[in-house]
């Protein structure tokens, strides 16, 4: 599979009379078609300011970015940049815009020009593909903060992108409205192969992604699977990570003797391990 996102030697400064801060730092990063991959790392670690230069809204200092193969410098490629890939924010109000779903839903592809049945169409297919096509008919501010986001997911699956870039889409969400949207992500994923770039700081987040990578000071500290990472504990909690709630039992546990695996995710994969010893 070809790579829809290539971020190549990239720096990013934010510059200022007084200071200059490098937010990131000479970083390498490929996503192919498809996938799902998972960026961890704490506030200022750089993951934010990444997604924002993924979506063209900031420009790299060095460095260039590729989103299936177009520039993001190049300033007529960018109407269909921001369509390839989508961007769902931390906030689902600040992407809201209209007083009704199905109206905010509509107003990407009508500003794409798209005609009004394939609005409608699409309109309604993003709704369902969200959970949210009974409540079509409902004010946006009526709604919880998980059905927000969902609506704001559908408004970006309207466009049709290749890719959906979340930052931190689910950091205002409660428990419930986190877990409502992470199970739309990984259907969006696994099921419509839309590629996933999933910014977060909830570690339980990351254990479904193919990949996950770890930034810190702007560059890439850990890549690999969800496996392959969180096994590092040491070196996650060494610049203030948590890990999974399951791998930091099964850690735990292996220090007070228990013959156990130390790569463990999920609480279904603890019953498995603990029913076989």
């Amino acid at each position: 599979m070809k790579n829809i996102i290539e971020v190549n030697n990239v720096s990013f400064e934010y510059i200022t009379d007084e200071s200059t801060l490098k937010a990131i730092d000479n970083l390498d990063l490929k996503v192919k078609e498809g996938e799902f991959v998972a960026i961890i790392g704490h506030n200022g670690s750089g993951k934010s300011t990444l997604s924002k230069n993924l979506n063209a809204i900031l420009f790299p200092t060095k460095g260039n970015i590729l989103i299936n193969k177009m520039d993001t410098r190049e300033e007529e490629k960018l109407w269909d940049i921001r369509q390839t890939a989508g961007m769902v924010f931390q906030n689902p109000d600040n992407q809201i815009v209209a007083t009704v779903v199905e109206e905010d839903v509509a107003f990407g592809p009508e500003n794409l020009g798209i005609e009004p049945n394939e609005i409608r169409k699409r309109v309604e297919e993003s709704l369902k593909s969200v959970g949210m096509y009974e409540l079509k008919d409902r004010q946006p501010h009526l709604l919880s903060g998980g059905q927000k986001q969902r609506v704001a997911i559908a408004g970006i699956i309207a466009m049709k992108p290749k890719c959906i870039i979340f930052d931190e889409g689910t950091a205002m969400l409660d428990p419930l409205g986190r877990k409502e949207v992470m199970k739309t992500i990984k259907r969006l994923n696994k099921e419509e192969n839309i590629t996933t770039l999933h910014i977060t700081h909830f570690m339980e987040e990351a254990v479904d992604a193919d990949r996950v990578i770890v930034m810190e000071k702007g560059k890439k500290l850990l890549e690999g699977t969800p496996k392959e990472v969180f096994s590092k504990i040491d070196t996650l909690k060494h610049i203030g990570l948590d890990v999974p709630c399951m791998t930091e039992l099964s850690n735990l546990l292996k220090l007070e003797g228990l013959d156990i695996r130390d790569d463990i995710l999920t609480v279904d994969e603890m019953v498995m391990e603990l029913c076989q010893l």
